[in-house]
């Protein structure tokens, strides 16, 4: 390869016939300049500031001269005279910053400090002008010159003649080769008065775009400001113009970088700011507990667990290290998804004391701090015991549509093991792509898209013989080969077609898909939205009518919507996508209103919100008795007052009636529903049989306070139930029964109503397990099953038991009494038999 041609005073410079006093006197601020009224042409503006054009002519002059100072005489005044002008415009500038709080460069985030090697050893590689620096490797026989400073085959920044300012050779816009001191604030930051974030890059001070800005970013900033080990992230809305350039779009950090250039940032993209420019704020965050950080992970979500205590960051032992205490970090965070502990270092050893050891939670803890732990600093470990954590978002077998024109369709990938893999299609059905298609959320027909329809994957190819019948509900319900184990190219990827089910809208356009789950009809229930591949929920903190409207308006209601809260429509299952959401009313989609970024929340389950889209209020009707009144147990029972039947065991307060309050039409016990209705006690009679030591005779009668007919109304949420017949000959559906309750679910009262399908079992049987505590006023029922165990519990005591006649009539066949535990295998729940107490029911009630 031939020999770069350069400028004579290159040439004479590389070869040592340069005199040191014709070394051209290239203007050399000690910081950059910024001219407020030059803003199109970075590079231009820069080189037109530092007196690049002058020294352009005064060079070509010496060249023509052979070097003659006096044959170049003005040129070289030209050139002094705008490095003179040049300086006092940068006089002028510091002056100005130093007035002003907003123009201080960070003390520690200059980046051209001489190493331990003598010369600047860093990856710099833009000069002050903003250039960027060509290859040393360029220059051969400058690299000769100084062969141990760093030269090579890079276009870092370097000093190798000894300056305190490294520098690098750059091409002229004429095309000439030139050289310049390197810009040694490049990426460094400040905070303007009201916090914002200012980050110096390519000679121009501007922001950054808060759209994914994070505590991680902001503790970053901090840390290189020197200011304190942890910030906390901010947002700054710009309705108009942006005042000054936007530089990143994101920042990416870790939380343990010592500046934000060494993040994995990436360059603004115009007009994708959605969210205004980052602020931060250098103290600790608000919240439960010592704060939290996840280190060296390929992901936010995952890492090795640091905790901040005493004003230093150290890491934590994985001594008694598990998946619950994985889930408290994973909540202090704020991250949803799968927790997961790992240990012996996985995701590297820390460099900082171990501050925690022995930490062992119970998963309910809202931060590591309320778990049980070893004193701070006392241990018995080393870095190789260092404890981490994934908050996957993920859970293993979700599936997602990729390369598709529409989220409906796509290749089938799959998740499992932290990687998100293909699917071959030997044996694939359209039965298989149906069940695809209903764990995604659509309910319509599902088809096998045709070969070549989407692109080919890439990476794993994680499932093979897929037989599905078709009725499953997760792809990894049906036979598949094991993980990984395949015969296949990415050329047999598998694809499917769905077709978007009536209360799901999949319109991309409109931001994240939204369905209602769990309601009696498409127009209500549970909020989810499809993000990352998956259905998740939405937290209902500040959850409002108006975010309501915006749901119903984006699956296409128009009528009035009702908001609900506290998981009105029951738990959700999968990660929460959504919290503080905030809109208006007057969005087209729930992605259009404003709330963080997906993922952040600090809420559980019970949090879930729902909506009632097309509301209409119910006309509630009184239901008076008369003579007609006849065959239901319940109007009967209000021929002449109003009567509920239930158990002695629900009455715990005894029998003053003070101490209770009926509520009838409740659905959800920490929200007021519009059909619930309390009512007053104004008699309680206990069966004359019944003790607190037994079980036996467990009923009881309650007469409501009211005026004779009119003190309970039925609706559609409050339905009478009949008596059945002291013999019931009646053909009944045994294996189909109801009961219903709020009782313990295995973690806490229900907060909502639940209901369970039992079947009535053999007297035989519950005589087997209860001996004689078992009479023949009692009868058992549940459906006790390895796989699906239903069972009455705690809590739910005087609830009904009710069963179906063939003439479709409920009969309130038992009442929830007693048992041994809840869903035990073999102890059955026990029910009050209620057909041998109705001659006692129409006695105190004076029925015929």
């Amino acid at each position: 390869m031939a020999a770069p041609v350069y400028p004579a005073w290159v040439s004479r410079w590389v070869s040592g016939q340069w005199r040191q006093k014709k070394r051209p006197p290239v203007f050399r601020p000690t910081r950059p300049l910024v001219l407020a009224n030059k803003v199109a042409n970075r590079r231009e503006q820069a080189g037109e500031a530092t007196c690049i054009t002058e020294m352009s002519v005064m060079m070509a002059c010496w060249k023509q001269n052979d070097f003659n100072d006096t044959a170049c005489a003005e040129e070289i005044r030209m050139f002094y005279d705008c490095v003179a002008k040049a300086e006092k415009e940068r006089k002028d500038q510091n002056e100005e910053d130093t007035l002003s709080p907003r123009g201080n460069l960070s003390s520690t985030s200059s980046v051209c400090g001489v190493g331990p090697l003598g010369y600047y050893n860093g990856s710099l590689a833009v000069t002050e002008a903003g250039a960027e620096c060509l290859n040393w490797a360029e220059f051969p026989d400058y690299v000769q010159q100084y062969p141990d400073r760093g030269l090579g085959d890079h276009n870092h920044c370097r000093n190798p003649d000894g300056g305190t300012t490294p520098w690098c050779f750059y091409r002229l816009a004429s095309g000439a080769i030139g050289w310049a001191n390197c810009d040694c604030n490049q990426g460094a930051v400040r905070l303007a008065e009201d916090s914002s974030v200012e980050l110096y890059f390519s000679g121009l001070w501007g922001t950054i775009c808060a759209d994914h800005w994070t505590d991680w970013d902001a503790s970053v900033v901090c840390r290189q400001l020197g200011l304190s080990e942890i910030g906390t992230a901010g947002k700054k809305s710009h309705p108009g113009l942006w005042p000054v350039p936007l530089h990143l779009q994101s920042a990416n950090c870790h939380g343990d970088e010592k500046a934000l250039l060494q993040c994995g940032y990436r360059d603004a993209v115009s007009g994708a700011c959605k969210q205004g420019s980052a602020m931060v704020t250098c103290v600790p965050p608000e919240g439960v507990g010592a704060p939290l950080r996840l280190v060296g992970g390929k992901e936010s979500f995952e890492g090795r667990v640091e905790v901040y205590h005493d004003g230093k960051w150290g890491t934590i032992c994985d001594d008694q290290w598990d998946d619950r205490d994985a889930e408290v970090v994973c909540r202090q965070l704020g991250l949803s998804g799968n927790p997961k502990a790992l240990s012996w270092a996985h995701y590297g050893q820390g460099s900082g004391p171990i501050l925690l050891d022995e930490v062992e939670c119970s998963g309910n803890e809202l931060s590591l701090d309320q778990c049980k732990k070893s004193e701070w600093g006392q241990q018995n470990c080393d870095h190789i015991e260092d404890a981490g954590v994934s908050c996957d978002p993920f859970t293993e077998g979700t599936v997602r549509l990729a390369g598709g024109h529409s989220p409906s369709e796509g290749r089938v990938e799959v998740y499992y093991n932290g990687n998100w893999g293909t699917v071959c299609d030997d044996g694939w059905t359209d039965l298989s792509a149906q069940v695809v298609c209903r764990q995604l959320g659509f309910s319509g027909p599902a088809t096998l898209a045709s070969e070549g329809d989407y692109a080919a994957g890439q990476g794993f190819i994680l499932l093979d013989d897929v037989a599905c019948a078709g009725t499953e509900l997760s792809l990894l319900d049906c036979p598949h080969s094991n993980w990984g184990q395949h015969d296949c190219s990415h050329t047999e990827d598998v694809g499917v077609r769905c077709s978007p089910e009536s209360n799901t809208v999949m319109d991309g356009s409109l931001g994240p898909p939204v369905r209602l789950v769990d309601g009696e009809s498409t127009k209500e229930g549970r909020v989810e939205v499809f993000l990352n591949g998956q259905w998740g929920s939405v937290c209902d903190d500040g959850w409002t009518d108006r975010d309501a409207a915006v749901v119903c308006r984006q699956l296409g209601f128009s009528g009035t919507a009702k908001a609900r809260a506290m998981a009105y429509f029951g738990e959700g299952h999968g990660p929460i996508h959504l919290d503080n959401v905030e809109c208006t009313g007057t969005e087209h989609a729930l992605g259009q209103c404003a709330r963080p970024d997906t993922g952040i929340h600090s809420c559980w389950h019970s949090e879930d919100a729902g909506v009632i889209c097309d509301y209409v209020e119910e006309k509630i009707q009184d239901i008076r008795t008369g003579p007609e009144s006849g065959v239901c147990g319940m109007r009967l029972l209000h021929r002449r007052k109003k009567r509920i039947i239930g158990g002695n065991k629900s009455l715990r307060f005894g029998i003053d009636v003070r101490r209770y309050l009926l509520r009838v039409g409740d659905y959800h016990t920490g929200v007021k529903d519009e059909f619930e209705r309390e009512l007053s006690v104004e008699r309680i009679v206990l069966h004359r049989n019944y003790w607190a030591g037994s079980n036996d005779n467990d009923i009881a009668l309650v007469r409501m306070r009211g005026r004779e007919g009119h003190c309970l109304s039925f609706n559609h949420h409050v339905l009478p139930v009949c008596l059945p017949d002291r013999k019931e000959k009646s053909e009944i559906n045994r294996q189909a029964c109801i009961i219903s309750g709020w009782g313990d679910t295995g973690k806490s009262y229900s907060r909502t109503l639940l209901q369970g399908v039992v079947p009535l079992l053999p007297r035989e049987d519950c005589e087997v397990r209860y001996g004689q505590k078992f009479t023949n006023r009692m009868i058992c029922a549940g459906n006790l099953s390895e796989d699906k165990r239903v069972d009455s519990c705690q809590g739910d005591s005087g609830g009904p038991l009710m069963c179906q006649r063939s003439n479709g009539r409920w009969i309130i066949l038992g009442i929830t009494s007693w048992g041994y535990g809840c869903g035990r295998k073999d102890s059955p729940g026990v029910y009050t038999k209620v057909s041998k107490y109705v001659p006692w029911i129409k006695k105190v009630t004076k029925l015929k």
